[in-house]
């Protein structure tokens, strides 16, 4: 079955979602845009929230959302049980919030690192996957019943 990623980014991060969803593409991943497709301003929780709910009904198993810091689309994100996202900066919390955290969701900040870096990060977290054991207990303690 061929790997699908969702993708979702607000105005401010438009630009680098494009770049990396091009990226992909020529790597082979498919790539399913949650939006924007537009520079007009608007809200980026309305794409967090779609891509939250795509994860949480099976759609597709992980994401990248993009906006200008990548704090916003995080903390959108993180309200639904199932995601798991993380904001990141460079590669290595990106493989640590994989191995350690289960993460699913990467949020990336546009106005904080250029693309040539968030393709590392990209990568480190595309790469790695979670490494289940000891850390498996911590992350179900995330959503306690």
């Amino acid at each position: 079955m061929e790997k699908q990623l969702g993708m979702a980014s607000d105005h401010a991060g438009l630009e680098l979602k494009q770049a990396l969803a091009s990226e992909l593409a020529a790597r082979g991943i498919a790539v399913r845009d949650y939006g924007t497709t537009s520079r007009d301003s608007c809200d980026y929780p309305d794409f967090a929230h779609a891509v939250a709910t795509a994860i949480a009904t099976g759609d597709i198993k992980q994401a990248i959302l993009v906006c200008g810091t990548g704090v916003g689309m995080s903390i959108a994100a993180n309200r639904h049980a199932a995601v798991r996202a993380v904001v990141c900066s460079e590669p290595l919390s990106a493989r640590m919030a994989r191995q350690h955290n289960d993460a699913n969701v990467l949020c990336l900040g546009a106005r904080v690192v250029g693309t040539g870096t968030a393709l590392d990060i990209v990568d480190a977290f595309l790469g790695a996957g979670f490494e289940g054991g000891r850390h498996a207990a911590r992350v179900a303690k995330i959503n306690p019943a």
